[in-house]
């Protein structure tokens, strides 16, 4: 008699719990890559972030999500495979443009001090370098 009258409060509360448990294994993996995608985005400086963790995880939630078509399972793992893929092409498309653009930099830097020194002797910028 005890368990029917809270069932208007126990199916609810179920629900809830299920849905806020899918919700969790939906986003769970994505929730780590925020402070580093901050961070990257930041420093602009990609170094300590190994792009084959993202392959990796994308060739893992390719493979699982061409499993649901031989196999069916739950849909929020689904889901959660969609989502983790875009992630990691977030990930990549920025550690890409970081990594091109510091070496750009570089290479510049590179080219803007070569300028200023011939065959290993430092010139002044008032002088016309000599050549070798």
């Amino acid at each position: 008699m005890e368990a029917e009258g809270l069932d208007w409060l126990l199916v609810p509360l179920h629900q809830l719990v299920s849905w806020g448990a899918a919700a969790a294994m939906v986003f769970g993996g994505v929730v780590p890559y925020i402070p580093q995608y901050r961070d990257i985005r930041r420093t602009q400086n990609a170094d300590g972030f190994s792009t084959y963790v993202c392959l990796v995880l994308l060739v893992a939630n390719i493979l699982r999500i061409l499993f649901w078509f031989g196999r069916r399972f739950e849909s929020p793992l689904l889901w959660q495979s969609a989502i983790m893929i875009l992630t990691m092409l977030l990930m990549l498309k920025l550690c890409t443009e970081v990594r091109v653009a510091n070496e750009l930099n570089a290479r510049r830097r590179c080219f803007a001090a070569s300028r200023w020194f011939s065959c290993g002797r430092a010139v002044m910028p008032s002088r016309q370098p000599t050549s070798c």
